[in-house]
């Protein structure tokens, strides 16, 4: 899509799990692209997307939900990315989100985690945010 353009121009997505959220790597559409799909899978994009492609190359991450749907994406450095969803679960990863390790800071608080955001401007300080008004601060 382009500004002046009536309507979106559908893409394919290359894959048939429903598609959860969607965002670029590290807040920036040259690193490339990321998205979550239903199951707890994450899918990551090469830098520099041909957004003009009908398909885009993606690479799926190594990551263990069991399941658990991840609602959100969050990088705190080019390496160190965060992933978060369904039953407070978060997963970190040091590897630009090749590989993520689950982190149970969450772990014994009820709910879901809906959002998650790092702010580089303000010394890259980091917020969760859940259900039933959860909201957690990133402390590293």
């Amino acid at each position: 899509w382009e500004p002046g353009q009536d309507f979106w121009i559908p893409h394919n997505r290359g894959t048939s799990r429903r598609i959860q959220n969607m965002g670029f790597v590290d807040g920036d559409i040259n690193k490339g692209l990321w998205m979550t799909l239903n199951g707890g899978k994450v899918l990551i994009s090469p830098p520099n997307v041909d957004l003009t492609k009908e398909e885009y190359e993606f690479k799926e991450s190594d990551i263990k939900t069991g399941g658990y749907g991840l609602t959100d994406i969050a990088y705190r450095t080019s390496d160190e990315v965060w992933a978060v969803g369904g039953s407070n679960v978060m997963y970190v990863s040091f590897d630009g989100g090749k590989k993520f390790s689950f982190d149970k800071s969450a772990n014994n608080i009820p709910g879901n985690l809906y959002n998650i955001k790092f702010f580089k401007e303000f010394g890259n300080m980091g917020w969760a945010l859940g259900s039933n008004g959860l909201l957690l601060k990133y402390v590293g």
